[in-house]
């Protein structure tokens, strides 16, 4: 697969101003983005590239103080690994449990769970706030023996240590070709065959109901799926949800009570949140 690849110069360079940026892209096809010393690089498939919406995005943006450059290059379809490994994805730790690394990394700590992420364009190395949170969140529960559904799976490192931690059945289900191709692979590196993954979005549940349901994937379609989650659940399950800011928490846990969810719990990583609900008895 062909892809755009947008350096993005930023000013001011911060961290509050690289995810925010990065979100707003992510609404429009941007699939993956990689800090450097001028922003953000960011990549979307060729087919779904628009100039005029790149420029919407970046003449509409909610923060004031930022200036934004960019520069399009078209990429033909390349050793994605290499790539992530020269842009510096490195292993990860969370909560001294659970290490995040690629095929290619050595020296790696021994913690109670390894998992091998080769990401190539898909979303999840572990590293984006979002993705930690979940993975902690995660790292807190007891799955052992129950069911688990990963929405907008990326990589499936969720699904991935939900298998590692005895989770079953487990499905994992993402909309993008590219993260369902990446996802299968890292199962096969990770030798956690036995989950199931599917390529397309809610449409595709049925009346199975899940112990656990972790969807990482953004505001809007968070907010239009809820009802759909809630149909997968029953008495103490869980829904777990992340890829939004802080400030859209409030209209999630609104919506989620509206549907008979409860909320259990919140984290949050500077602009970014992660809520756990449970469905009512």
């Amino acid at each position: 697969m062909d892809y755009y690849e947008i350096q993005l110069t930023l000013n001011p360079n911060t961290e509050i101003h690289r995810d925010v940026l990065s979100a707003l892209l992510a609404d429009i096809g941007f699939e993956s983005f990689v800090e450097s010393e001028q922003g953000v690089t960011a990549y979307i498939p060729e087919n779904q590239y628009s100039e005029n919406q790149l420029s919407s995005v970046l003449g509409d943006l909610p923060l004031p103080d930022l200036s934004v450059q960019y520069q399009a290059v078209y990429v033909k379809s390349k050793d994605w690994n290499e790539e992530w490994e020269k842009y510096f994805f490195q292993p990860i730790i969370i909560d001294n449990q659970a290490v995040i690394h690629s095929s290619f990394h050595k020296d790696i700590p021994v913690l109670k769970y390894d998992i091998v992420i080769d990401p190539k364009m898909a979303f999840g190395t572990g590293h984006h706030a979002t993705t930690s949170m979940m993975v902690s969140y995660l790292l807190e529960t007891e799955p052992k023996g129950k069911s688990m559904l990963d929405m907008g799976c990326g990589t499936a490192v969720l699904a991935i240590l939900a298998a590692m931690k005895g989770a079953q059945p487990v499905r994992a289900i993402d909309n993008d070709e590219w993260a369902y191709k990446n996802a299968m692979e890292n199962i096969r590196l990770n030798k956690t065959p036995d989950i199931q993954v599917e390529l397309g979005d809610a449409s595709l549940l049925g009346n199975e109901t899940y112990d656990f349901i972790f969807a990482n994937i953004n505001r809007n379609i968070l907010l239009n799926d809820i009802p759909t989650y809630v149909k997968c659940m029953r008495p103490g399950s869980s829904l777990f949800m992340s890829g939004f800011f802080r400030e859209d928490a409030s209209i999630i846990i609104e919506t989620g009570k509206k549907q008979g969810l409860e909320l259990v719990s919140e984290k949050e990583n500077g602009q970014w949140k992660a809520l756990e609900l449970r469905i009512e008895n």
